[in-house]
């Protein structure tokens, strides 16, 4: 059996740049295990594999260890693959997920995720969470449903932020989003999940359900320019609409390909 396999940059508009991801159209779902290898063996921060429903798709996310409940950049690059490669002409794309509808509508080059907002609160931080930042003196720590969100001073501290991932791995959670206000842009991030197999995402789409509500509030407005400050790097432009944040990027096309499986 041979499967299509593309591989595209999400939240930038050149390659080399934003967050890969894999996508694999599928008509069915195949076992739970030969996905987990599929995406093992891609080894990039996230695999999404989708099969078509009565009103749209279907779609879930791998990392090279794990299924997750929500991944921004791999639904953007199943989006575009849907729209540009496979000729979807609708406006939009429906998703359904583990974390409920998924909608991603086509703006030009443009793609925007309507995504869930997250519920998070004022924390204490963990005692390893404190440790593997030691060099950083957070402002304020929350707990989201899924991972812990920091708030540093300065954008500098920021991008200069050296955890100790051995221990940050410890720290119960799908990841940890570290934030500042932005010197060019609203705020900037960065995202640790050695818990999920990724030391650090390159742009990180779900992390910015936490964001989106939490610089709205602080700045208040909702419409926000935001950065990620990974080796990579991304744009995204976002909105906070109620309980939803929507959240843009770009996507570049790197590759089509074939998977022979057995």
């Amino acid at each position: 059996m041979k499967l299509s396999l593309y591989q595209l940059d999400a939240f930038t508009d050149r390659l080399f740049a934003g967050n890969p991801a894999a996508v694999v159209p599928l008509e069915q779902w195949l076992p739970d295990e030969l996905m987990q290898q599929i995406a093992a063996e891609n080894n990039l921060a996230e695999t999404a594999f989708y099969v078509p429903t009565e009103n749209g798709f279907h779609i879930r996310w791998f990392t090279p260890t794990t299924e997750v409940e929500l991944c921004g950049h791999a639904t953007l690059a199943a989006a575009y693959v849907i729209f540009e490669v496979l000729g979807h002409e609708s406006k939009d794309v429906i998703f359904d997920s583990l974390s409920g509808q998924l909608r991603v509508l086509r703006n030009g080059e443009w793609l925007t995720l309507d995504f869930p907002a997250d519920q998070f609160q004022v924390t204490v931080s963990p005692p390893a969470l404190n440790e593997s930042i030691s060099s950083a003196a957070p402002l304020e720590v929350y707990k989201g449903k899924t991972d812990y969100l920091v708030v540093l001073d300065s954008e500098a501290e920021v991008r200069e932020l050296s955890p100790d991932i051995i221990i940050l791995s410890t720290v119960p959670a799908r990841g940890i989003i570290v934030t500042a206000p932005g010197d060019e842009v609203d705020f900037v991030s960065r995202f640790f999940a050695p818990q999920s197999g990724i030391d650090e995402d390159p742009v990180t789409g779900s992390a910015h359900t936490t964001l989106v509500p939490y610089w709205a509030k602080r700045l208040d407005k909702t419409q926000l320019e935001a950065r990620q400050l990974s080796r990579r790097g991304g744009y995204l432009r976002c909105e906070l609409n109620g309980d939803r944040v929507c959240i843009s990027g770009q996507v570049r096309l790197y590759l089509k390909g074939e998977i022979e499986t057995e």
